[in-house]
């Protein structure tokens, strides 16, 4: 048998090697990976401040309708349908960037709600199988009429699915969450801000296009961290605002409080943006060990998810809290420092932008947005009032229609017949042959005729929005104003614009001296004398010295004094409030300003309603009275006429404590110190009663007690003010000024008042407590009632609601005598700070 050939080898495929350049390969490599970073990665495109991962995951959970009102799902589900369909990268990055999502000390305002443990700033999270997750309700207005044509879509990486370039974003996401991200060249940190701050800000830009960046900042004054805490020095704000790069100091926000029967501690309530309690435990026990710290027994951490964060820090007998803190804040991260660094893209191109320009970037995208949906919307009803006047023309003649159907061949034949014969176009004739039978009962011609009519009104009104772009942009504006009515909140990072230390006196070594001393360095805050200054348009601060204070001539705004207390800068006074409360006040905490050519510029200090939030935490409706030195008796009156005289044995362990127990109703209207029993006690009703006597009259009690009788009143009267004149104003002629202004029922707020009287208080005869007083303003026709009164040492000044001088009368008109009318509203009257200096430094001790 013949042997079969064997088989002939297969041809050897020739070999096709290139040469190339490995130092220009790695080069145009290594630009790829860059550019794939920068637009795909890393950072956030300054329309909807979103990364593509991020804006996947939301654009993904709403195509698979986990909204707020459905349950969660897993978020290994979430994970799985973002990955396997538009996010072509690995799930561990698609799973961190939806738990950052979800985290509220990360986002001020988050996007996801999580479910299960999503770790804190101290641990992470559980693995995907164990959370679950479902869209926050902030993330309905992140992806609202994504189905309307409002936003451009792209295909996904492999060309099956499509998906948005960018989301409607209804409110700045960027500002508001700020952003992180770190890419190939360049890096991007923006800190988070306050959505009602910031739709402020944008609703005035959007009716405001030439706004100047000083404009915007005074709706948006700063960042709004989540977990709050204090920022120092506005400097570094105002020039990333400007710029875009900047840095600022955000610290812990911590009181001193007695956390033991013997011993004092640091309570931590705020910390700063991402920092954990255990970081600050860590830190602080290696700053112990290695002698930067001194003065602590230890550290607790007892925060909870049902009280915050609360950490405390108990502190050694001898030293000073206030030392050992100022030590914490520079050796731990109780204070740490913000570097914002604005980066964004814009068109698709890095850019380092300044708040203005994040803000017009953001207004355009909405107002592009807005403009699309309008026009999708305007084409929808047309096409809709389209068919309905078809309906109309059929329907009035429906049996020739039917009839028309029924002879006709097939559907195109009925198409052209009925087109031919109604005059109707093709869309018109298609929607015809495509109603059913049973369609037709619901056709009358009524429901038609309404219908078209809120067509016609729903399409005029959608044009005239397209036709003018004031009206286009009052919509926009109205709705951020709406979403950020439902979304936002209270500021929660108090903002100090005088860059401050807290009291950093050197604490004193224990008895047995030795290693445990601490060294006051360039910590120490020297305890020199000062005043605490509190004006009636809301402004408050302590002064570095107590050199001089602003002489009348060269009065500027806000220097209307409600308060001025003599202390020094580690000491502490109290706050008076309406609802008869003291409140220890340390004087460190307060905002310092500088008195140059005696006069104190108060605008550099801080504001009442931050104050009463931050360091004194009022209560609902409760009000800030006067402040008051907590070594000296004070008095106090009531608006239902009660008065009392407080002995100044308060408790050393509380921070706050009740000084007269109100009756329902009542309130306090006034306090003041009232050592000397020859002190004035001036009541002012709104009718216009005066009544004076001597604090003799008065006997001291303890914090405990009602009061007594202080000034008779009417059944409809009320007590307007409370004044006490020292007794050292009573041997100067003049000394002491009552100032009255009336108004009647039909006075226009805002439009001044009826008449204005300044009056010697000597002019008014003292009577005996308990009693109704003298007239103190004889009201003109059209007058009833004083809207405000108050005895001061003169020279009186006057100033209105918001601080700016206005005129008193030169004349002194005698006391049962009427008022002097006034061009300008007089709101507040108060002594002249030189003359409430003088009297209280006579309270200090020799």
């Amino acid at each position: 048998m013949a042997r079969r050939p064997a088989a002939a080898a297969p041809a050897t495929p020739p070999e096709n090697i290139t040469d190339i350049d490995v130092s220009s390969e790695m080069e145009t490599s290594f630009l790829e990976y860059a550019y794939s970073v920068i637009y795909s990665r890393a950072l956030p495109d300054a329309r909807d401040g979103l990364k593509p991962v991020q804006r996947r995951i939301l654009y993904m959970m709403a195509q698979m309708g986990l909204r707020p009102e459905k349950g969660h799902v897993k978020s290994a589900r979430v994970v799985g349908e973002v990955m396997g369909k538009l996010h072509p990268h690995g799930d561990s990055a698609i799973y961190d960037a939806l738990v950052r999502m979800a985290q509220s000390w990360a986002l001020r305002l988050p996007l996801v709600d999580g479910h299960g443990n999503f770790g804190s700033l101290d641990d992470g999270p559980a693995a995907p199988r164990y959370t679950e997750a479902r869209m926050a309700q902030a993330a309905l207005a992140m992806t609202a009429d994504l189905d309307e044509d409002v936003v451009d879509f792209e295909p996904n990486y492999d060309n099956q699915f499509m998906q948005p370039k960018v989301l409607p974003s209804a409110f700045p996401n960027l500002l508001v969450n700020g952003a992180s991200g770190i890419a190939v060249g360049m890096a991007t940190n923006m800190a988070p801000h306050n959505l009602r701050e910031v739709v402020s800000g944008a609703r005035h830009l959007i009716m405001h296009p030439d706004a100047s960046l000083e404009d915007i900042m005074t709706h948006i004054p700063g960042p709004d961290m989540p977990s709050g805490g204090r920022i120092s020095g506005l400097e570094g704000v105002y020039e990333a605002y400007r710029t875009g790069r900047g840095s600022f100091k955000i610290r812990a926000k911590a009181s001193i409080e007695q956390v033991s029967a013997r011993r004092n501690g640091i309570v931590i309530t705020e910390l700063p943006y991402m920092v954990g309690p255990e970081s600050i435990i860590a830190k602080t026990k290696e700053a112990v060990q290695s002698k930067k710290l001194a003065g602590i027994s230890d550290v607790l951490d007892l925060t909870d998810r049902k009280h915050g964060t609360r950490m405390v820090i108990e502190l050694k007998a001898g030293f000073d809290p206030h030392a050992v803190l100022a030590q914490l804040y520079k050796h731990t991260p109780l204070e740490t420092n913000f570097g914002i660094n604005n980066v964004a893209l814009v068109n698709d191109q890095p850019r380092t932008l300044g708040l203005l320009e994040l803000l017009h970037v953001y207004v355009d995208h909405r107002i592009d947005v807005v403009r699309r949906r309008t026009t999708h919307r305007l084409g929808k009803r047309q096409h809709r009032l389209h068919l309905v006047e078809g309906l109309l023309i059929a329907i009035l003649d429906i049996d020739e229609v039917i009839q028309i159907i029924r002879a006709a061949d097939n559907s195109a034949a009925a198409r052209t017949r009925l087109m031919s014969i109604f005059d109707l176009s093709e869309l018109q004739a298609e929607h015809i042959l495509e109603l059913r039978l049973r369609q037709l009962t619901r056709y009358s011609t009524l429901d038609l005729e309404q219908e078209k009519q809120k067509l016609e009104e729903e399409i005029a009104e959608l044009r005239a929005i397209l036709d003018s772009d004031t009206l286009l942009r009052t919509t926009v504006a109205d709705e951020l104003a709406d979403v950020a009515e439902k979304y936002g909140d209270d500021r929660r990072t108090e903002l100090i614009d005088v860059e401050q230390t807290p009291a950093a006196a050197k604490a004193s070594a224990p008895a047995s001296g030795g290693k445990d001393a601490v060294s006051s360095g360039s910590l120490e805050i020297p305890d020199v004398p000062c005043w605490v200054v509190l004006s009636d348009s809301g402004m408050l601060a302590r002064t570095t010295d107590r050199s001089s204070l602003l002489h009348p001539s060269r009065r500027r705004r806000h220097d209307v004094l409600r308060s001025l207390v003599a202390t020094t800068a580690r000491g502490e006074i109290g706050a008076v409030t309406s609802h008869g409360r003291m409140i220890r006040v340390p004087v460190i905490e307060m905002p310092a300003v500088e008195i140059a050519g005696g006069s104190v510029n108060l605008n550099q200090g801080g504001k009442v309603k931050d104050f009463m939030t931050g360091a004194l935490q009022l209560e609902k409706k409760e009000q800030l009275i006067s402040f008051v030195p907590l070594d000296q008796v004070i008095a106090l009156a009531t608006a239902a006429g009660r008065v009392k005289r407080v002995n100044p044995d308060y408790p050393l362990n509380r921070d706050h404590w009740e000084i007269i127990t109100l009756k329902e109703k009542d309130h306090i209207i006034g306090a003041s110190a009232a050592a000397e029993d020859d002190d004035q006690l001036v009541f002012i009703s709104r009718s216009a009663q005066l009544l004076r006597y001597d604090a003799s009259s008065v006997r001291p009690q303890g914090r405990t007690g009602t009061g007594v009788a202080g000034m008779k009143l009417a059944a409809d009267d009320t007590v307007l003010s409370f004044s006490v004149i020292p007794a050292s104003a009573h041997d100067a002629p003049a000394a002491a000024v009552v100032v009255t202004c009336s108004a009647g029922d039909e006075t226009l707020d805002g439009l001044g008042y009826a008449s204005v009287k300044v009056t010697d208080v000597d002019e008014f005869p003292a009577k005996g407590r308990a009693t109704g007083g003298v007239r103190a303003h004889r009201f003109l026709r059209g007058e009833d009632h004083l809207t405000l009164g108050a005895a001061v040492l003169a020279p009186a000044l006057a100033a209105d609601r918001r601080g700016a001088a206005r005129t008193l009368p030169t004349e002194l008109i005698r006391r049962d005598g009427s008022g002097l009318p006034v061009e300008q509203p007089v709101e507040a009257v108060a002594s002249s700070p030189e003359a409430m200096s003088r009297a209280a430094l006579a309270l200090l001790p020799n």
